[in-house]
């Protein structure tokens, strides 16, 4: 995890000590307004120069470097090695200010594109969340949707066409496919008899899947199919509807990025734009 954040932080720490220390240049932070007896205050993880470090702003500076991993994950070092990392910024960024940086016409204009993505992004996140699609509008959408069939295949996998060929005459030869598989396949299905389980085509590289589309139930692809990872022998085993529960993901994504974009296109409607570019 070390080597991770210490990869991460050359990929964040532009955006990060733009957006996480707008604070700290400019003015002195005076100090905080007492809290309602009924919301504590909750102590910042550091003290810079005077300068409070906010814990919701370490904590989502921390979830950036994660990148979705659980927090469980996070040694107590590696929480101190990402507060050294913040305190370095908040000294950079008090010196930025010292040196007059923030009066820079090109860190200026950063500054208030950053401000401009991140109001933005949070704009988007509030309409996501007051527009969710309701059961009837998922159902509605499973039932209208074209392509929401699912597929059973198994294939076997040869680093050369030359190798599928002749497995392909083996099996047109009355070979078992699972057995040629088990046996000559070098994806880890092998195990299964190249058994793959039930998919849908968006998860497979196109070419994967172009070929499976084109098969009946118990085919097999005649010709082999090349993708970056081989040569595949392709068997359809069955082919079904997707269950509702397992496409509600895919589906709320998609009423919501028709939603959206409506959204914007009403902004836009009622905006006056002019193009300069």
């Amino acid at each position: 995890m070390t080597q991770f954040f210490e990869l991460q932080w050359t990929r964040v720490s532009t955006v990060a000590a733009i957006t996480l220390l707008l604070a700290a240049c400019g003015k002195p932070q005076q100090a905080a307004a007492p809290a309602a007896p009924d919301k504590p205050v909750t102590p910042p993880v550091a003290v810079v120069d005077g300068t409070p470090i906010p814990r919701d702003a370490y904590n989502d500076y921390l979830k950036g470097l994660l990148r979705g991993k659980p927090l469980t994950d996070v040694t107590a070092d590696e929480k101190n090695q990402v507060l050294d990392q913040m305190i370095n910024m908040y000294l950079i960024a008090a010196q930025a200010e010292k040196d007059g940086l923030e009066k820079d016409p090109e860190v200026a204009t950063r500054i208030a594109l950053l401000r401009t993505q991140i109001l933005a992004d949070a704009a988007a996140q509030k309409y996501v969340k007051s527009n969710e699609p309701s059961d009837q509008d998922l159902h509605a959408a499973y039932d209208a949707a074209t392509d929401k069939t699912e597929y059973h295949a198994s294939h076997i996998l040869v680093p050369t066409k030359e190798k599928a060929d002749q497995l392909i005459k083996k099996i047109k030869g009355g070979a078992k496919f699972e057995d040629v598989a088990k046996a000559e396949s070098t994806d880890n299905s092998k195990t299964n008899g190249g058994d793959l389980g039930w998919f849908t085509t968006a998860r497979m590289v196109k070419p994967f899947g172009d070929a499976v589309k084109g098969l009946k139930k118990g085919e097999f692809t005649l010709d082999p199919v090349q993708t970056q990872y081989g040569w595949h022998i392709i068997k359809l085993e069955d082919t079904r509807d997707a269950p509702f529960d397992q496409m509600k993901g895919q589906l709320t994504n998609g009423i919501m990025q028709k939603k959206f974009q409506d959204y914007i296109e009403g902004l836009k409607k009622s905006a006056k734009i002019e193009k300069k570019l």
